[in-house]
């Protein structure tokens, strides 16, 4: 029930801000973001799954295509209570992996190429098994809802500046159009990660240790997000900032104002909290 508030509240924050980039068009840019909005609400309910994984490519794999992974995945939906996800994997060496769809009888799990090849098998179980904590915590909705509309937003932005680039806000300097579309190109999409960051960096902790539970081995996930942010940097996996808070680790490389923006809490804090010990 909690999550069906926030997933609702996240609609609302974020439509809102839509909105309000469209009325710096007057009352008909309004008008033209509301419908958008709505449409957005719509297909990022009952779509965003498909979009999420379209976005990267990733293919569906049967039993037979993936036995061992199939199994695996068998094996701990059947601890978590769970129904079977579909099975996808991402064309790509970067390792990472995420789980997306409405619900957990509509959800999805992704793992790319280079996480199969550079995990073990009980450290791709501790991944696999935090994913499937978001389906069980029911946060998978409410991260690709976020996903969907927040990049709307960036590409509504982007429009703007464009705008403003070939005088479109020009009409509008007099009450003080020049002040709002220079709002609605930094500030809207700034806020619309910050409640990207607001909704994830709990969920991660959470997920962490709900997956845990399901393996009975923290030191196995904990083991694999060292290796994964190990192997991320050398090999960053080019992503979109809409998406990043659906991975198991943010999928960029980058120094410390990467990390300001990060959706993600630390690696060495949540290996802190699965081992009860400091990073090394």
């Amino acid at each position: 029930m909690a999550n069906n508030f926030k997933t609702f509240l996240l609609l609302a924050l974020l439509s809102a801000l839509l909105v309000f980039i469209g009325s710096f068009w007057g009352a008909q840019g309004a008008t033209y973001a509301l419908i958008m909005a709505v449409i957005m609400n719509f297909v990022s309910y009952f779509f965003s799954d498909k979009i999420a994984l379209s976005m990267y490519g990733a293919k569906q794999v049967s039993r037979d295509e993936a036995p061992q992974l199939y199994s695996m995945v068998e094996g701990l939906v059947a601890r978590a209570g769970l129904p079977m996800p579909r099975l996808y994997i991402i064309p790509n060496d970067s390792p990472n992996a995420f789980a997306t769809g409405r619900n957990p009888q509509h959800s999805a799990v992704a793992v790319t190429q280079g996480i199969m090849k550079v995990l073990s098998r009980e450290e791709l179980e501790g991944v696999i098994s935090h994913e499937l904590a978001h389906v069980k915590n029911r946060d998978i909705l409410i991260g690709t809802v976020a996903a969907t509309i927040a990049g709307a937003i960036m590409w509504i932005s982007s429009m703007a500046r464009w705008a403003a680039i070939f005088g479109g806000s020009r009409d509008r300097e007099d009450n003080g159009g020049g002040l709002g579309m220079l709002v609605a190109m930094i500030v809207a999409p700034f806020a619309a990660m910050l409640v990207q960051m607001a909704v994830s960096r709990s969920r991660e902790y959470a997920a962490d240790a709900t997956g845990a539970g399901f393996t009975g081995n923290p030191y196995a996930l904990a083991s694999a997000l060292r290796k994964i942010s190990d192997y991320s940097k050398q090999v960053p996996m080019q992503a979109s900032p809409a998406t990043a808070h659906m991975f198991i680790i943010h999928p960029f490389s980058g120094g410390a104002m990467m990390n300001l923006f990060s959706t993600h809490p630390p690696i060495e804090k949540r290996i802190e909290r699965l081992t009860g010990r400091q990073f090394a």
